[in-house]
């Protein structure tokens, strides 16, 4: 018996090694056109090394507070690295994401704490499925602030013992970082299903669940997910057409189009902001555009080829919501425009952001 079953888990694991070995192959074959350098405040950064950048951006876009988080490479030499030379272990660079957060709405404390549950902090030379000095863990810094709250984060839980190892996730102070290839950008909303089967094969769930299902949850905000049966009772036939079907409600008969008030435009399911009003303009084309997004971290853009030709698709990150396109058509200074629907917005005026939890956004229209 003893045989056998050591026979099934050699298998097993081999087909682990296959298919994670099957993921950095495709990987190492995409497209890799370069990275360019990101600059950040530093009071409002957080840099984290965890494995896969794929996998360290849902925990962190989830909560409430995060403005944007983005994957790219930082730790090493060599400026403006592709992914290829990155996973060739030659730049001394990690794979890491930089986290853009409101300090008055979660703390790097926090961030910290979610980062923990996220990553195995006591193997040294990668993580789960990705080995290499790439997929190492590391807290990368931004002032003598961070440093004391994360020796202090770390201390915290080597003294939980939750890990029977040594913590061996180093602190590093953080410097250039450089944003990676777009199509590892949002790589789980834009390629769900291999994300997902990456995912489940990389082991990285099976240590989570294994390390902290027993441990206490953390409190934090974080954006509301509603069920089908949910936004069904939430929204009104042409608001369910629009943002659940990809849909597109008429043009000229809809609330927002000629809307000339002060105010913000927040997703109709989840809230998240997405346009402000000062960033509006009249396209003549019967929907309201504006020429950038009030909170970039709340937009996703994906290709749309559903008329024949190739479209940018917009979307809400949290509420998953079809908004309209944008196109290169735009007035400067971007030469953008965001084509919206109505029936996927919500708008309140500025005499309402207080009231109605938005007080950040209030500086917009003095």
């Amino acid at each position: 018996m003893k045989k056998r079953m050591l026979t099934i888990l050699s298998v097993v694991a081999l087909i682990a090694i296959m298919i994670g070995g099957y993921f950095i192959f495709q990987q190492q074959q995409a497209k890799s056109s370069g990275s360019k350098e990101l600059s950040y405040t530093k009071e409002e950064t957080a840099i984290l090394a965890g494995g896969c950048f794929w996998c360290m951006e849902p925990p962190f876009e989830e909560l409430k507070g995060v403005k944007s988080v983005i994957s790219g490479y930082t730790g090493g030499d060599l400026e403006n690295p592709t992914y290829n030379q990155v996973s060739a272990e030659t730049t001394g660079h990690r794979e890491a994401v930089l986290i853009t957060f409101d300090p008055s709405v979660i703390s790097y404390k926090q961030l910290l704490d979610v980062y923990w549950r996220q990553v195995d902090p006591t193997d040294p030379n990668g993580q789960f499925v990705d080995q290499g000095e790439s997929y190492t863990t590391a807290i990368f810094y931004t002032d003598a602030e961070q440093k004391r709250i994360a020796e202090q984060s770390k201390k915290d839980l080597a003294a939980s013992g939750i890990f029977d190892q040594k913590i061996v996730t180093p602190l590093i102070e953080a410097g250039p970082f450089y944003e990676a290839e777009d199509y590892h950008q949002d790589y789980y909303l834009k390629s769900e299903k291999k994300y997902k089967f990456y995912r489940a094969a990389s082991g990285r769930d099976e240590f989570i669940n294994r390390y902290w299902n027993d441990q206490p949850k953390l409190d934090l905000p974080k954006y509301t997910k509603l069920t089908d049966d949910q936004i069904k009772a939430k929204l009104t036939d042409i608001q369910y057409k629009v943002t659940q079907e990809d849909g597109t409600e008429p043009a000229f008969d809809n609330p927002y189009h000629d809307l000339k008030a002060d105010g913000i435009y927040v997703d109709l399911i989840s809230g998240e902001p997405l346009f402000s009003s000062n960033d509006k303009f009249d396209s003549k084309t019967g929907w309201p555009s504006f020429i950038r997004p009030l909170e970039k971290g709340n937009i996703i853009e994906k290709s749309d080829f559903a008329l024949g030709m190739k479209r940018m698709e917009v979307r809400s990150r949290h509420g998953n919501a079809h908004l309209g396109h944008v196109f290169n058509d735009g007035p400067e200074p971007t030469g953008l425009r965001y084509c919206m629907n109505s029936a996927a917005l919500r708008f309140i005026p500025k005499e309402e952001l207080k009231k109605e939890g938005y007080e950040q956004y209030i500086s917009e229209f003095k």
